[in-house]
């Protein structure tokens, strides 16, 4: 089975629900039973019934693979007598708000045998050989009866042959694909593919951004197809030949003389015995071998030697016997595995079909693609005992699975960026850089004064009498501090000198940023932010606590920014705040998994927040909900310092070691 599954718009309607269930089981009690499908739709909801249609399918389920009969037909009767009990108890409780705005269908299939009822407005299809048959019509489903209440009435069974595709809508996607001829483009394929499908649903795109529903595909397919979920078979496991293996001893006997042994067997009576009974005395004579050796071993007897030969033939044998148990073991559990990470890929692949349609749909192709992921991960690291092609098998699917994750992620690899300028140890070692107006300041808390890089790329150095440990950019000047209650400001040409007032004694301001002139300090110690407001003539008003006195403090935050919101990175995840108080965590799902963002960056002319991440050699560009737009990534990246954003330009200048490298993010 191959399913297609796509949820359209689903919070476009405030009143209205709708999901689908797929359950293809694994443990071996329930595959008898075969895959269980569900689709439901409910409109005009009440804020109690949201969950309605999860615990329905639920309840379902359970009956359907507690069921003791092997029959699938037999099982799907008795979870939709299940189905009724529970629907008509809900409706004794009370709540009948439900009744006539239900729509719901289950679907079994077992082998090649086909199991369908409904109730509602969903329209089940199937399609063989380029024609569309209309199940609901051919087979007359009934539907439900008056309260009291006997929702599930009526089953339909059939027989599905290879290649069949059933097709299920909710009616008001049903009636958008029947105007616009999709189901009718679908029939047509070919073979039921992504990038078909996805030509086809695309071409629709914006049209389909007005409609909500579900669309189930099941493409009826036994064999496997070429090229997908292939998996080593029993004859490249590797045969036990007991005469290969023994072949080494074998020789070392047939090395040895013709009569290597003299039996003599003897009886003697023994004393104390009852006449007649006699103990045999049995005598075994290897023969001996004369060896010249030194004086103090004149005689060296081989059968010593055959024992010892023995022992340590049987030692390796054994041995060997039981790597190659174990190797073979461990085949076939790479086996089973490489066949779970295909079935994760395919699945994911039937989310991957549209783009921008539903987000949620893009978040669980990603999840099931880095399931798929950290799988393989484990075989790739452990294949040099497997066979040629099985490992071949192995690298190809994870370099795909790598491709798919990266082009699900923005993921932009460059093999060279753009290198604008490197500097001479002797002549200055930056630290940190700020972008602006096409001029590019370049500083460090470990040595003094500014190294300016200008639009032509002429260089001048500022002095400063103290080292500059941040900098910021406000309308019309930029302010550098070498300590948070001590600046430089730079306009034009000219330096002013200036200090702030300190809020509060051993204050550390360590993170500074600007909205509208106004300066906001983060301390790493306290926790608190420090808003200074702006006054005019470069002065700023007395220091206040921006933070609300009920939000918790943020101590040990790596970085902040603003615009009109503060944005604070703290092990790897964002926080943002608004007017004081706590918004919400954003904890970003991209691939690679973040491990150590070091800096966030934004402002009020910039769209996006801009992370930098030195340990995986990149920068990672989000939105302000926390989904990817944009990965920038280099091997050359690899001594990570800080970044900053001409934003007029619109390019990300990055500085890496000595080294300054420019991107252009339009």
């Amino acid at each position: 089975m191959k399913v297609f599954e796509f949820h359209f718009n689903p919070k476009l309607k405030e009143d209205l629900v709708f999901d689908s269930f797929c359950y293809e089981p694994e443990k071996t009690h329930e595959k008898k039973l075969g895959n269980l499908y569900i689709v439901g739709l409910l409109k005009n909801v009440l804020p109690q019934n949201k969950r309605l249609l999860k615990k329905l399918a639920e309840v379902i389920k359970d009956k359907y693979y507690s069921s003791k009969t092997n029959s699938a037909e037999r099982a799907l009767k008795g979870s939709l007598k299940e189905a009724n009990n529970f629907l008509e108890k809900i409706s004794k409780s009370g709540d009948v708000s439900w009744l006539g705005n239900l729509d719901f269908l289950i679907l079994s299939t077992k082998d090649s045998k086909l199991n369908l009822a409904k109730v509602g407005d969903i329209k089940p299809f199937l399609i063989r050989t380029k024609q569309i048959t209309d199940i609901e019509e051919k087979a007359h489903l009934e539907e439900m009866e008056p309260y009291p209440l006997k929702v599930f009435t009526n089953i339909v069974s059939g027989k599905l042959a290879e290649k069949d595709l059933i097709v299920i809508l909710t009616e008001e996607l049903f009636q958008f694909f029947k105007e616009k001829n999709i189901l009718n483009k679908i029939a047509k394929l070919e073979s039921f593919e992504n990038k078909e499908l996805k030509e086809i649903l695309n071409g629709r795109k914006k049209d389909l951004n007005n409609v909500t529903g579900v669309f189930l595909a099941i493409n009826f397919i036994k064999q496997i197809s070429p090229g997908r979920k292939q998996t080593i078979s029993e004859k490249d496991l590797k045969e036990f030949s007991l005469k290969k293996i023994f072949a080494p001893v074998l020789k070392i006997f047939e090395k040895l003389p013709k009569k290597p042994f003299e039996i003599k067997i003897k009886s003697k009576k023994k004393k104390g015995r009852k006449k007649g009974f006699q103990i045999p005395r049995i005598k075994i004579k290897f023969p001996e071998i004369k060896i010249k050796l030194p004086k103090r071993r004149r005689k060296l007897s081989i059968h010593r030697n055959i024992i010892l030969i023995l022992g340590l033939t049987l030692l390796l044998t054994f041995g060997f016997l039981f790597s190659e148990f174990e190797k073979n073991k461990k085949i076939k559990i790479y086996s089973k595995e490489l066949e779970q990470i295909q079935e994760k890929l395919e699945l994911s692949e039937s989310f991957l079909i549209l783009e921008n349609i539903n987000p949620e749909a893009f978040e669980k192709a990603n999840i099931l693609l880095e399931e798929s992921w950290n799988k393989i991960l484990p075989l790739t690291k452990n294949s040099s005992f497997l066979p040629k092609d099985f490992t071949s098998q192995i690298f190809d699917l994870k370099k795909e699975i790598l491709n798919k994750l990266s082009q699900l992620n923005k993921l932009e690899e460059i093999e060279n960026p753009e290198l604008i300028f490197e500097f001479n140890r002797r002549e200055f070692v930056p630290n940190n850089l700020l972008a602006d107006n096409g001029n590019i300041y370049f500083f460090s808390p470990y040595s003094k004064n500014i190294f300016l890089l200008k639009e032509n790329k002429e260089r001048k150095i500022i002095e400063s009498k103290e080292a500059i440990s941040s900098a910021v950019k406000i309308s019309n000047a930029v302010l550098f501090f070498s300590k948070p209650d001590k600046l430089m400001i730079l306009k034009n040409n000219d330096v002013f000198q200036s200090q702030l007032q300190t809020p509060y004694p051993d204050f550390s301001g360590n993170h500074v940023a600007s909205f509208y002139n106004n300066l906001y300090f983060l301390d790493e110690k306290t926790g608190q932010i420090i808003k200074y407001g702006f006054l005019q003539d470069f002065k700023w008003g007395t220091p206040q606590s921006w933070l609300n006195q009920k939000e918790e403090k943020i101590i040990g935050a790596q970085s902040m920014s603003i615009n009109s919101s503060i944005w604070v990175l703290k092990d790897n995840l964002i926080y943002q705040y608004y007017k004081g108080e706590f918004q919400k965590e954003i904890q970003p799902k991209i691939f690679p998994e973040q491990k150590d963002f070091m800096k966030i960056y934004t402002s009020a002319s910039l769209p996006y927040l801009y992370i930098l991440e030195p340990m995986q050699k990149r920068i990672v560009i989000l939105n302000k909900e926390g989904q990817i737009i944009k990965q920038f990534k280099s091997e050359k990246f690899d001594n990570l310092l800080d970044f900053g954003i001409d934003e007029n330009e619109k390019i990300l200048y990055i500085l890496n070691g000595l080294k300054v490298y420019m991107i252009k993010v339009q």
